[in-house]
């Protein structure tokens, strides 16, 4: 099956509102634009060099996310041109993101990436991080981010109800986070979970943007 049908399958199976994010890293720019040429133009990239180095090359309306762990002192890298950022989990990374949003006169799209998962490795903030950042009169200050909602990764297992769990966890804290901080902010919108192995569960319990790489462009 070509890349265009399984790209094709997937968007049909998924619910229109949900945005497929295709994640295409270490996947050859030739690929993507396969993918793009198929109608794909969101795409998710782990690492700041890798997505600069496409972003060169690759057409200009391609929604360039990035998923992966970001480090502060990369953030000047993609600041020009990233649409998305998915792994804001701290105080630290917001500020420079803010920093290098001003330098670039732009406001950057963020999510707060929550830490749902029983794994000890997966990045993220808890619930009262996020509370702590969100109440901050610093952060009220920050005019070059715009927080859009929040991301998550499940635990990496077999066990259904487990992950069900987990991204439940996740909508909860998108309602109260919401329904307490961005009540008046239609921004404040996208819940991104869900991969490759359970993006189906994930909408069920509520994600509206899912991050999908080997479904589409075969496992690495």
């Amino acid at each position: 099956m070509s890349l265009a049908d399984r790209l094709h399958l997937l968007k049909e199976e998924i619910p229109q509102d949900v945005v497929l994010v295709a994640v295409s890293k270490t996947k050859p720019v030739s690929l993507i634009q396969e993918a793009y040429d198929a109608g794909q133009r969101v795409f998710g990239e782990n690492k700041v060099q890798e997505l600069v180095d496409k972003w060169e090359v690759l057409p200009k309306d391609i929604e360039w996310h990035l998923i992966g762990h970001l480090q502060s002192n990369k953030v000047k890298y993609i600041a020009p041109f990233v649409s998305l950022i998915h792994s804001v989990d701290s105080f630290k990374l917001l500020q420079e993101i803010n920093k290098q949003g001003e330098k670039n006169n732009r406001v950057i799209p963020c999510l707060l990436q929550f830490h749902i998962a029983q794994e000890e490795t997966k990045f993220g903030l808890s619930f009262e991080e996020a509370e702590e950042i969100l109440q901050s009169r610093e952060f009220v200050e920050m005019h070059h981010i715009s927080i859009v909602g929040l991301m998550g990764m499940a635990s990496f297992v077999d066990n259904e109800e487990q992950i069900r769990d987990e991204f439940r966890n996740l909508n909860n804290y998108f309602m109260i986070l919401k329904s307490n901080y961005f009540k008046y902010n239609p921004d404040f919108k996208v819940l991104s979970m869900g991969m490759s192995g359970d993006y189906k569960l994930a909408i069920e319990e509520g994600s509206n943007m899912i991050r999908v790489g080997s479904s589409l462009f075969g496992s690495r």
